[in-house]
């Protein structure tokens, strides 16, 4: 997932945004990482009450970062957290090809139903956070889960990004089914390698070496009152709702 700089302003949209990143060194234990919270202002306020609303990104069940609106623009909650923490055992490497457990999920931290969306953004990076579009984001396997509410928008994803609508009304202090189960790194990267001569020598050069797999969650809550033009506001997308609400589909 892009890791989001926190703005000195915001847009009026009817949505909060939070994201997480984490970086993982492929071979190494894990280190440290963090997430950021970005929140967008409220352009519907006439027809809701911002105290109401929020929103936390939930990692195998356990909260990553949250935050929720108290007033006057201030809010409750973690700006900062942490991914993957808990990854690996201790003293465990990091193994290409092994499955790992990474069931990301989203909670409605406010008191008010929403319609969430995630975005979940794929990329290898060297030690100086630079992207490297030459390697493919496409052996990150993130295994996404469908059949649970959770829908992709194909037309919106790319091979790095993948956009995700949880298609049901997310009641207050309800958490979403998970929209992954398992994280790995495609084995493949440890026979990319390229043979260098060197007299009698003979050098062997990674294609992955030194980088490291970069995974970005960007999630949005929008009211469901009003919906079908909040939504519109916000994500800039087309959707159909259920009268009753409850409800949504792409078009």
């Amino acid at each position: 997932m892009r890791m989001k700089k926190k703005k000195k302003s915001f847009p009026k949209k009817p949505a909060l945004v939070l994201t997480a990143a984490a970086l993982l060194l492929v071979g190494s234990t894990v280190g440290s990482t963090r997430a950021a919270l970005t929140y967008y202002s409220e352009n519907y306020s006439a027809q809701m009450n911002m105290q109401s609303i929020g929103v936390s990104l939930l990692e195998n069940d356990k909260v990553v970062s949250s935050r929720d609106y108290v007033s006057n623009n201030e809010w409750k909650g973690t700006s900062d957290g942490t991914l993957l923490t808990n990854l690996l055992g201790k003293d465990e490497t990091f193994t290409p090809g092994k499955k790992y457990n990474e069931a990301i999920s989203v909670k409605n931290s406010g008191t008010i139903d929403t319609f969430v969306r995630v975005i979940i953004t794929k990329s290898w990076q060297d030690e100086k956070g630079n992207k490297n579009t030459n390697l493919s984001p496409d052996l990150i396997e993130l295994n996404f889960l469908t059949d649970n509410g959770w829908q992709v928008a194909n037309a919106q994803s790319t091979r790095e990004r993948t956009v995700l609508y949880y298609t049901k009304a997310l009641k207050a202090g309800k958490p979403t089914p998970a929209l992954s189960d398992t994280l790995r790194i495609n084995p493949s990267i440890a026979s990319d390698v390229t043979k260098v001569p060197k007299g009698k020598t003979i050098t062997y050069t990674y294609k992955y070496n030194g980088y490291t797999f970069h995974i970005d969650a960007e999630v949005d809550a929008v009211q469901t009152h009003n919906a079908k033009d909040a939504i519109k506001s916000a994500w800039g997308v087309d959707v159909n709702v259920s009268d009753d609400e409850t409800t949504m589909s792409l078009q």
